[in-house]
């Protein structure tokens, strides 16, 4: 399909799984009315908590409520993230889920870069003590084009993005759960440089609002591979949508060559004597 409509969800997700559920069955409603086919949610869009008793399994909960809707509007959906149950640990996966309009899952891809640093005072910010790690890179083909998928942190991971490039990736989607202080400065300006590397479409829907322990940024945007912003959120939930038009994905493809024109005969460490 060379032209369809795509919409990005910001929610104000908290703790609390039947409002989640029911705001989420909301928006996808909305979406589907203004001529949405394939409908993206943010990171933690069924519940807040990282606590392991609110993880669920896939398929589950959230992923049944995501199919059915899926098969009622016959539409794509892209389901943010849970946290997904680990059957060989305590540490609970970030996972994605893709629906497809049969209401089946499509592909999933969880979470591959977990945030981990020490701060000035000297206190640290363990994400791996509660997360488990995803193992593999994840692109699918569908008939809407060649999807690929990040969550949050790993927006700052370039090498992901281009290997997703690589493997035939023309639309990559980036749920999140960004806060203020690094989304004001950083959030539209790494999304807009995926794009623009890439030659991509990025579908960025983030959550928004006051959270446990931070206020999350909103913005949420729909970049083109020229690497303008073509829609964006403002400061509360809501539905927005953008057309993904593949015939201009490859037209700034060729423009832009640059993918192309990698020296990859070079590209590699060397250490100095």
């Amino acid at each position: 399909m060379k032209k369809f409509m795509v919409a990005a969800v910001q929610m104000d997700t908290q703790n609390d799984k039947a409002a989640n559920w029911q705001q989420m069955g909301a928006f996808i409603d909305e979406a589907a009315a203004k001529g949405a086919q394939l409908v993206a949610f943010p990171e933690v869009v069924n519940i807040l908590s990282e606590e392991p008793q609110y993880a669920e399994t896939i398929p589950g909960p959230t992923t049944a409520l995501l199919a059915e809707k899926a098969r009622a509007h016959h539409i794509w959906i892209h389901g943010g993230s849970i946290s997904e149950v680990n059957p060989e640990g305590t540490r609970t996966y970030n996972t994605t889920v893709l629906i497809n309009p049969q209401g089946e899952i499509a592909a999933r891809y969880s979470k591959l870069h977990n945030f981990d640093m020490t701060l000035p005072d000297g206190s640290s910010v363990r994400e791996s003590a509660r997360k488990e790690p995803g193992h593999e890179i994840v692109t699918v083909k569908t008939e809407l084009g060649h999807l690929g998928f990040a969550i949050c942190y790993d927006m700052r991971f370039p090498e992901l993005f281009r290997l997703m490039r690589l493997e035939g990736a023309e639309i990559i989607f980036l749920p999140a759960n960004f806060t203020m202080p690094t989304g004001k400065d950083h959030w539209e300006a790494i999304l807009r440089t995926r794009a623009i590397e890439n030659g991509c479409y990025i579908v960025a829907p983030n959550q928004v609002g006051q959270k446990e322990q931070f206020v999350a940024y909103g913005n949420s945007m729909i970049v083109d591979p020229w690497g303008t912003v073509i829609a964006r959120a403002s400061d509360k939930p809501s539905v927005i949508l953008a057309e993904i038009d593949l015939e201009y994905l490859a037209d700034v493809r060729r423009r832009n060559p640059s993918v192309e024109n990698r020296r990859i005969d070079v590209y590699a460490l060397q250490r100095k004597q």
